[in-house]
């Protein structure tokens, strides 16, 4: 018997006493219009964006296998234990249906075929519960239909008539600085979607505004918070305790750009909806603007550095993506965390808030310090910036810090003096060939202000000071307008000889050689490979540019400046080594003061529920 007052307000989301786990997703203009990525069609189809809406002349074709689009019948059946599934289509017309099951390392299945008729208004609801028994094989769903007249495809969905577990109140917390017309656009394209889905009496978005010059007409569901700038530690932070605040169960961080199918809520409400494990969070992909078909990260984990899944995977490819999804489907170790681009969670599980990082690596620590159940959903993601665009000696400064902190905060990732050192010379190491000097000092100055202990953090929650620093030690690094006066030296798309990188090595990249600065090559990197080491070797000179290519710097090779930060380097890890024990001890003791409610509430100050009582 179906629970009525856990379902009784889904709505439009369950209908005959079915609910949709999962609907179609459709390319969507200034989101993603890579067609391939959600339908592929053959023959006559005609696919309106729109409408939502595919027409069929007679042997058109249109095929679901696509990562926006295929249901992962593993991930749902292992985390939500489904008792029942069906396949619901809307239309009108005949046509060949095709339900294939695609499983991890074995032959794909055609698991249903047969020939069905849809009629306008009548959704045709296809059974799929023998896919649930224990002895089935599991996998990822998709289905195809091929039609045998003119007709048409109004919508489909995964359906089932389970009860859900819980119905989560979710709050949207977004955090925005200055960016006044990205967070308009998000609020506007919130508050339509909301308006018009069944999620409406569970969903309101919390703008937390670190600037607080956001001026906006709110609309219903939408609340504006000013708050310091304390990064997207503080911001996310004040996002989560309004939310609690105002009487939700699951919040989700999200950037204030949000560059994601607002479906992509339906789905993740849904999901934590019926998942057994109360403790499940959401972690949403991240794509780059730039290739809006290659997954950037699909989750990461973090081992003495981060390391993004499945990058470069083409969603376009159909055997790349099905492994993708279906090794996704695999238990997840200890060390896997989820970015705030798109991260869903029980506010009733976190046991330690941000600590204050200002930015880069509040993420890392919040996921891993928590006992959450993280899953990743095929289909909800976020279109992002490049990551290598934005990279600078501040962001550089901003990841080796927490790097080191993490590592001296959470004694699971305990790696020892030796390794949390080897973890400051691979970032400088990474740099040095590079030329980038200014990137060096900032690194270094990484290194001292962790050596400080847990405090440093503290007083530097809004690290005006250290912007400023680093603004003022950022002088070869800086973008330039590139006009046509500019004569750039040769693009370089292939790495030198094998010897020739060998002999670099050996020397450094000239750094060894007499007067390398006039004997090396002058070379341009793309941004694509701005990052690429094999490309840098044997350059003096280098030159970047960025991906819309209007913008460059240049950095030189300098022997002072080279060995200037690297003896300042080998003197700030000879210090880290004495002082590890006492440093680590610091940061495992104030760890839990740093990110407990107390100190966010009074950092932030927020009203405590002893003020609120007093108030009343």
């Amino acid at each position: 018997m179906l629970d009525q007052g856990r379902t009784e307000h889904l709505g439009a989301a369950r209908v005959d006493g079915f609910t949709m786990l999962q609907s179609l997703m459709w390319p969507e203009f200034g989101i993603c219009t890579e067609q391939d990525l959600y339908v592929r069609s053959a023959g006559a189809v005609a696919l309106s964006d729109s409408q939502k809406l595919i027409r069929f002349g007679p042997g058109g074709e249109v095929h679901f296998s696509t990562w926006f689009n295929m249901f992962n019948l593993e991930k749902w059946q292992h985390e939500c234990n489904l008792q029942s599934l069906f396949l619901a289509l809307q239309g009108q017309g005949e046509f060949q249906l095709s339900i294939y099951m695609a499983p991890r390392n074995q032959s794909w299945d055609r698991v249903f075929c047969d020939i069905v008729q849809l009629e306008a208004g009548t959704p045709l609801r296809q059974d799929l519960a023998h896919l649930l028994a224990a002895s089935a094989d599991t996998g990822l769903l998709y289905f195809e239909l091929r039609s045998l007249g003119e007709g048409s495809l109004k919508g489909a969905s995964w359906e089932t008539q389970d009860a859900p577990k819980r119905q989560p109140q979710l709050a949207l917390a977004v955090t925005t600085f200055r960016r006044e017309a990205e967070v308009a656009r998000t609020v506007q394209r919130f508050a339509a979607f909301r308006e018009q889905s069944w999620m409406k009496d569970q969903v309101q978005m919390i703008v937390t505004d670190n600037g607080q010059t956001v001026d906006l007409e709110l609309p219903e569901g939408v609340s504006l918070v000013p708050n310091e700038n304390l990064g997207g530690a503080g911001g996310f932070t004040r996002g989560m305790l309004e939310a609690q605040a105002r009487g939700a169960s699951h919040c989700l961080f999200m950037d204030d750009d949000a560059s994601i199918h607002m479906e992509s809520l339906e789905r993740t409400w849904m999901f934590l909806a019926y998942a057994s494990e109360p403790k499940t969070a959401i972690a949403g992909a991240m794509i780059s603007e730039q290739h809006r078909w290659a997954i950037w990260e699909n989750g990461a984990l973090f081992d003495r550095r981060c390391q993004p899944l499945f990058g470069g995977t083409d969603l376009r490819n159909l055997g790349a993506m099905t492994w993708m999804e279906n090794e996704a489907n695999r238990p997840l170790p200890d060390t896997f965390y989820g970015g705030w681009w798109y991260f869903a969670f029980p506010i009733e599980a976190v046991e330690h808030l941000a600590f204050p990082f200002f930015v880069r690596g509040d993420d890392v620590s919040f996921s891993l310090a928590n006992d959450f159940n993280i899953v990743t959903l095929n289909g909800v993601v976020s279109f992002q910036e490049s990551f290598t665009e934005k990279e600078s000696p501040q962001t550089w400064y901003l990841d080796l810090r927490s790097h080191l902190a993490h590592h001296l905060s959470l004694p699971a990732l305990e790696i020892g003096a030796g390794g949390v050192i080897k973890i400051a010379l691979m970032f400088f190491l990474r740099n040095l060939p590079r030329m980038h000097y200014d990137t060096l000092a900032a690194i270094n100055l990484a290194v001292e202000d962790v050596m400080q202990g847990p405090e440093f953090f503290d007083r530097n929650a809004d690290m005006a000071t250290r912007r400023g620093d680093l603004k003022a030690l950022t002088q070869a690094e800086t973008w330039q307008v590139l006009t046509p006066q500019v004569q750039l030296p040769p693009v370089r798309h292939d790495p030198p000889s094998a010897w020739q990188r060998l002999l670099m090595k050996l020397t450094l990249n000239g750094l060894l050689i007499p007067g390398f600065s006039r004997l090396g090559r002058k070379i341009t990197l793309e941004a694509p490979n701005r990052g690429h080491i094999g490309l840098v070797w044997g350059a003096a000179e280098i030159t970047i540019l960025n991906a819309t290519q209007d913008k460059y710097y240049t950095v030189s090779h300098s022997k002072s400046a080279a060995w200037t930060q690297g003896w300042r380097l080998l003197k700030n890890v000879w210090a880290l080594r004495k002082s590890y024990e006492d440093l680590a001890s610091a940061y495992r003791d104030g760890y839990g003061y740093f990110t407990s409610r107390d100190y966010w509430e009074q950092k932030l100050n927020f009203p405590t529920t002893t003020d609120k009582k007093a108030a009343e």
